[in-house]
C-alpha cells in the first residue's frame, strides 16, 4: 500500500504545487491519467467551512472518474480548532491544517482555496459567524473565486436552509454559496474585481445531503427524492490499482491533527447531491455536467487540439509514452493560438506538464543552504536530465528573473547535467512566511495587503527557475520552485521549501509570565542567528509599572544557527496588572521583532513562520495550597506548564504507570482534555483514579467530547453523569455564581463575576447536562437567546476526597494568562484542603 501510494501521489502531484514537497516522477499509467484529465473541459467546486470538512470521496470521483478540474474552497483554515498531534493552535494550526489540506488534494487530486476568513472558534449561529467574519469581504472572496475558477458546477457540504441546527460557520459557508453562484454572473456585484475577471454564470448548485440531515435512515428512505442525483463513488480504477473510496480514505487522513487517521475502504458507496439552482440533469441522471459541452469543442479552434489529444488517448503507448512526443507539441503550438484565455492558461500549463513526463525530464533546482537572507549570495545547484530518444536543447535557466544561465546545449539521452547558480538575494526580498500572518487581523477575518494573493492556499516560493527548452523546434518554458535537497541517515532524501529570513531572531520561550507576587523575575529571551556574523543590541518593550534592570544588552553570534540565552530581570508592580512585553532585536539598523517558529512534521513539508514575539505578563494577587500536582495528559495542552507558573510542581503521569494506592503522594491529580476519548488505558485505570479520591485524594477531571451517542465510559465519575454537547460560545456570556459560599468559591481565592472577564474564544464546552444529586454545580451560564447550563463546574465529595468535572476551557484560558482562570484552578487544586479546614460543601441538587 505504501508503494501504490507513492504511484498515487506522484500523479496527483501535477495538479497540486506544494512547495518544497518532492517532485513528481510519473509512471505510464500516471501519464495517461493525466491525458484523460486534459481532455476534460469542466471544472467543479466543493465548498464548506473548515479543514476536514470536505467530502474526499466526491472531490476524488469528480478529479478522477468524471476527470473534471474540482476545487474545494474551505472558507477558513481551521485556526480554532485542537491539535491531537502538537503544540500549535490558533495561527500556527491554521498553517499545519493548510498543509493538511493540500496533502489531502495530492491525494484526491484536487485544488485548494481560502478565503480570508479566520476560523474564530466554535459559532451557534450563522448571524454571528457572519458579523465576525465581515460577511460583505468573505462573501466578495467567495464570488472573486468562483470567478477566477470558473466552475460549472458547484456543491455546498451544508444546507443553507436550517440556521442554529449546526455549528455557525458550516451554516455560514452555504448562505456564502447560494449568494454567490448569483452575484458572480452579476457585472454590477463586486464590479472591482471585473478587469482580470469577468463575471461567470455557474450552471448548477447542489447541496450534498445524507440521511444523516433527515436525521434518520427510515426519514431519508421516505423522503421525496425528485431533485436528489444518487452517485455510486465506490468505483474502481484499474489504471491506479485503486478503488475511489481508498483514495478517499487515504485523503482525508491526511487531516492527522484532527485525528482522522482510518483504515481504507472498498466497494459500492452512494453519495447524493440536492439540486438547489439550474437544470436538473435528464438524459444521463447521473452526469452533474449534462448540457454542458466539456470535449475540445467547449473553446474555438479546440477540435484538431481535441482530435489530436483523443487519438492519443485511445492508442496510448504504455511502453513508451515519447512516441506521442510530436502529436503533443503539435497540439501545444495549436493551443497557444486559441482566444479562451481561462482554458489556454489552464490546459497549456497540463500539456507542458505531458510533454515533460513523456520525455522523462528531470528538472530540479536546490538551494545548497535551507534559507537565506536579504543581500546575500547563495549557491543554487542547477540538474537537468533526458531520458528519451529525443534531442532537447537547453536554452537558458534563470531564477526569478534576478540570475541567469544560457548553457546552449543539448540534453541528450540519460546523460546528467549539473549547473552552478550563484544567487544574488535582493536587499529588499521580503521574509518568507505564510502570507495570511503578514499583518495582524481580527478575531474573526486576516488582513491580506496583495489581493492577488486572496484565495491561494499558500505563499509563492521565495524563488522559481525557469528552464527555457526547445523540443523539435518548439519552446517551451518550464518553472520548479527552488528548493532545499538534503537527506538525513534515519530519513534518507528530504525536501524542503527554500526560505528568506532576517538575520536573527529573538523570543521569549514563555508566551505568558504570571507573577503570582510583586517579586521580581528573571526571564530568558533566545536570540538565534540566521546567518554568520550577527552583531547587534537586545532590548525590551515593557509595560508601563514594570521594570527591566537594564535597557539593553549587546548581542553577537558568530556562526549561522548558534543560539544564545540573554537575562533581564523584570520586576512587577504592587498591584494586579497585565500587559505585553517584547524583545526589540536591532542588527544593522535594522528592528527585528519576530521570532522563527518551525512546524515540522513528516506528512507535510516543513513549515517557517516569522510571527510578531511577545509574552504576556500577570501580576496577581493568588493563593494556593499544596505542592504536588499529578497530571495525566489527554489531547495535549499547556495547563501543567501554566500551574509551574504560580508555584505548583507537576508530575506528568503515564497511565499505564497507574496502581491502586500509587497516586497518594500528589495533592491533586488533573486529568488533560480528552483523555477518556483518546487514552484507551484509561478505562482501564479509572477504578484506581476513584480509588485514589475515596482515600482522600482531589480528582479534577477535563472535557471530554460526547459523540452521537454519548460519551461511553461507564464510571467517568463516582456518580452518574451525562456528558452533553452543550456549551458557551460567547467568551463574555454572563457568568452566576450558583453557591458564592461554596469553598470552591471561597478557598483559598475570592471566586467573582469579575473573575470571568477577559476569557478567550469560549466559555467551555461539552458540559454534562445530567448529573447526580451527590454533584453541586456551582456556576451558571448561556450564549444569548438559549437557557442557563448549570453543568460546567461540578463537586461533589467521594469517601474522604473530592471529584470535579468541568467542561469549563481552563486549556486555553490559562495559557493565554487569564488571572480569573488561574485563580479558579488554584481552587480547584485546593479543595481538599477547604476540607480539612472544616469547609463543609454544600450539599448537591
Amino acid at each position: 500500500m505504501r508503494i501504490r501510494l507513492r504511484m498515487l501521489l506522484c500523479f496527483l502531484l501535477v495538479s497540486v504545487l506544494n512547495y518544497g514537497q518532492a517532485p513528481d516522477r510519473p509512471s505510464s499509467t500516471d501519464i495517461f491519467h493525466n491525458l484523460q484529465k486534459l481532455n476534460f473541459l469542466g471544472s467543479a467546486m466543493y465548498i464548506a467551512a473548515h479543514p476536514d470538512d470536505e467530502n474526499t470521496r466526491l472531490i476524488s470521483y469528480l478529479s478522477n472518474e468524471v476527470h473534471a478540474r474540482t476545487a474545494y474552497l474551505s472558507v477558513t483554515r481551521g485556526d480554532g480548532g485542537q491539535n491531537l498531534i502538537g503544540p500549535e493552535l490558533r495561527e500556527l494550526l491554521g498553517v499545519l491544517r493548510t498543509q493538511e489540506l493540500l496533502a489531502a488534494r495530492r491525494v484526491d487530486g484536487g485544488r485548494q482555496f481560502f478565503t480570508r476568513a479566520n476560523d474564530f472558534g466554535y459559532s451557534k449561529h450563522p448571524d454571528e459567524t457572519l458579523r465576525l467574519w465581515d460577511k460583505e469581504i468573505v462573501l466578495g472572496d467567495v464570488v472573486h473565486l468562483i470567478r477566477q475558477f470558473k466552475p460549472d458546477v458547484i456543491i455546498n457540504r451544508f444546507d443553507h436552509r436550517t440556521p442554529g441546527s449546526t455549528h455557525g460557520h458550516h451554516t455560514s459557508s452555504a448562505i456564502l454559496s447560494v449568494e454567490a453562484f448569483d452575484l458572480a454572473g452579476d457585472p454590477k456585484a463586486y464590479a472591482d474585481q471585473l478587469g482580470k475577471l469577468e463575471p461567470w454564470n455557474p450552471k448548477r448548485l447542489f447541496f450534498n445531503t445524507s440521511w444523516w440531515f433527515y436525521g434518520s435512515q427510515e426519514n431519508f428512505e421516505k423522503a421525496d427524492k425528485s431533485r436528489l442525483i444518487e452517485l455510486n463513488t465506490g468505483v474502481y480504477y484499474p489504471v491506479l490499482g485503486m478503488s475511489n473510496n481508498e483514495i478517499a480514505s487515504i485523503a482525508s487522513s491526511q487531516h492527522l491533527c484532527q485525528g482522522f487517521g482510518r483504515l481504507t475502504s472498498r466497494g459500492e458507496e452512494q453519495e447524493y447531491i440536492e439540486l438547489l439552482k439550474g437544470d436538473m440533469p435528464v438524459k444521463d441522471p447521473t452526469n452533474l455536467f449534462e448540457g454542458i459541452d466539456t470535449s475540445w469543442s467547449r473553446v474555438e479552434g479546440g477540435e484538431a487540439i481535441g482530435e489530436i489529444l483523443s487519438r492519443v488517448e485511445e492508442n496510448f503507448n504504455f511502453k513508451d509514452p515519447s512516441t506521442h512526443l510530436a502529436d503533443l507539441l503539435t497540439a501545444y503550438n495549436l493551443l497557444l493560438k486559441i482566444k479562451d484565455e481561462h482554458w489556454k492558461k489552464i490546459k497549456t500549463e497540463e500539456l507542458k506538464d505531458l510533454i515533460v513526463s513523456v520525455t522523462g525530464l528531470y528538472l530540479e533546482a536546490s538551494s545548497e543552504s535551507a534559507y537565506s537572507n536579504p543581500n546575500n549570495v547563495e549557491n543554487v545547484n542547477v540538474e537537468a536530465i533526458n531520458r528519451s530518444d529525443t534531442s532537447i536543447l537547453l536554452k537558458s535557466i534563470s531564477l526569478s528573473g534576478n540570475t541567469s544561465l544560457e548553457p546552449g546545449e543539448v540534453l541528450r539521452n540519460n546523460i546528467r547535467k549539473i549547473y552552478n547558480i550563484r544567487l544574488e538575494v535582493p536587499a529588499n526580498m521580503r521574509y518568507s512566511g505564510p502570507y495570511w500572518l503578514r499583518q495582524k487581523g481580527s478575531l474573526g477575518m486576516y488582513k491580506i495587503d496583495d489581493f492577488a494573493l486572496v484565495g491561494k492556499p499558500e505563499t509563492l516560493p521565495a524563488f522559481t527557475a525557469r528552464f527555457t527548452l526547445e523540443i523539435e523546434g518548439v519552446t517551451l518554458d518550464i518553472d520548479r520552485p527552488l528548493i532545499y535537497r538534503y537527506s538525513r541517515p534515519d530519513k534518507g532524501e528530504l525536501y524542503s521549501p527554500f526560505n528568506i529570513l532576517p538575520a536573527a531572531s529573538a523570543s521569549i520561550p514563555d508566551k505568558v509570565l504570571i507573577f503570582a507576587d510583586a517579586a521580581p523575575k528573571e526571564i530568558s529571551v533566545s536570540v538565534k542567528a540566521l546567518k554568520d556574523n550577527v552583531q547587534g543590541n537586545l532590548s525590551l518593550n515593557i509595560p508601563d509599572g514594570w521594570m527591566a534592570d537594564r535597557q539593553q544588552i549587546p548581542v553577537h553570534l558568530d556562526k549561522d544557527g548558534e543560539e544564545k540565552i540573554f537575562r533581564f530581570v523584570i520586576t512587577p508592580p504592587a498591584n494586579e496588572s497585565e500587559g505585553i512585553i517584547a524583545p526589540v532585536l536591532t542588527i544593522n539598523n535594522e528592528i527585528l521583532g519576530k521570532e522563527l517558529i518551525t512546524i515540522a512534521y513528516d506528512h507535510i513539508p516543513t513549515q517557517t513562520v516569522l510571527l510578531p514575539s511577545e509574552t504576556k505578563v500577570v501580576r496577581l494577587d493568588i493563593k494556593k495550597t499544596g505542592q504536588n500536582i499529578g497530571y495525566i495528559m489527554g489531547a495535549g495542552d499547556d495547563i501543567p506548564q501554566s500551574l509551574e507558573q504560580i508555584g505548583y510542581t507537576v508530575h506528568t503521569i503515564s497511565p499505564e504507570d497507574i496502581q491502586k494506592g500509587s497516586l497518594s503522594p500528589f495533592d491533586a491529580i488533573v486529568v488533560g482534555i480528552r483523555a477518556y476519548n483518546v487514552v484507551d488505558d484509561m478505562r482501564f485505570k479509572q477504578d484506581a483514579l476513584l480509588d485514589y479520591v475515596k482515600e482522600g485524594g482531589n480528582l479534577i477531571v477535563q472535557y471530554n467530547t460526547s459523540g452521537r451517542s454519548g460519551l461511553k465510559f461507564d464510571n467517568l465519575a463516582p456518580y452518574p453523569i451525562h456528558v452533553s454537547r452543550d456549551r458557551v460560545t460567547d467568551e463574555d456570556a454572563p457568568v452566576k455564581i450558583l453557591e458564592p459560599e461554596h469553598p470552591l468559591m471561597t478557598f483559598p481565592n475570592t471566586i467573582t463575576e469579575k473573575d470571568f472577564n477577559g476569557w478567550i474564544q469560549e466559555r467551555g464546552l461539552y458540559f454534562p447536562d445530567q448529573w447526580d444529586d451527590a454533584f453541586t454545580p456551582v456556576l451558571a451560564m448561556a450564549d444569548q437567546g438559549e437557557t442557563e447550563k448549570e453543568g460546567s463546574l461540578l463537586i461533589a465529595s467521594y469517601g474522604k476526597g473530592t471529584y470535579i468535572y468541568t467542561g469549563l476551557s481552563f486549556f486555553r484560558e490559562l495559557p493565554a494568562g487569564v488571572s480569573g482562570a488561574y485563580k479558579l484552578f488554584a481552587n480547584m487544586l485546593s479543595q481538599n484542603k477547604a476540607k480539612v479546614q472544616n469547609q463543609t460543601p454544600v450539599k448537591g441538587k
